[in-house]
């Protein structure tokens, strides 16, 4: 009986400062994915539906999509073997736009270019560079409501690949 008791009064003391570390490790992992950029959301769907998917809901809410590059077909044709490796780009120019307008170097950035790729185990993830990441790249502090605008878009398309 004594020793249930320690046992208890021990998960008692040490249980938030598990928690604790448990949170503090969480927020490192998202903080090292932010620091250098890059956004990644897990596909649900094989490469082709995900290209699909995204790009008839690109269509569907009027954006403008400028370009597929089949990044592993251009890799093959010089003889390079890649895994399965394709670039959407694609914007609202009303929207991007006016990130240029703060900083010419922006440009760099935009249109919006999204990355569906696969890993060596077979899964399928769509990338892309994260809009608050680009406005400190930039130097931009002039645009906070259209960089949520653009994140929350982007964030939706992807959200159409996430589940089968």
């Amino acid at each position: 009986m004594t020793r249930r008791i320690a046992t208890g009064n021990l998960t008692r003391l040490f249980m938030p400062a598990l928690l604790a570390l448990f949170l503090i490790g969480a927020a490192s992992a998202a903080r090292a994915d932010s620091d250098d950029g890059i956004v990644r959301v897990k596909s649900a769907v094989p490469m082709q539906e995900a290209i699909a998917r995204i790009k008839a809901d690109i269509a569907a809410k009027g954006i403008k999509f400028f370009s597929e590059i089949d990044q592993s077909k251009l890799a093959a044709d010089a003889g390079i073997k890649l895994r399965p490796s394709t670039l959407l780009v694609f914007g609202n120019p009303p929207l991007g736009t006016q990130f240029i307008t703060s900083n010419p170097n922006a440009g760099l950035d935009w249109p919006v270019r999204l990355l569906l790729t696969q890993d060596d185990d077979g899964g399928v993830w769509a990338v892309w560079t994260d809009f608050g990441w680009i406005a400190r790249r930039h130097n931009i502090k002039d645009r906070a409501a259209q960089f949520k605008m653009a994140t929350s878009v982007v964030e939706s398309i992807t959200s159409t690949i996430a589940t089968k």
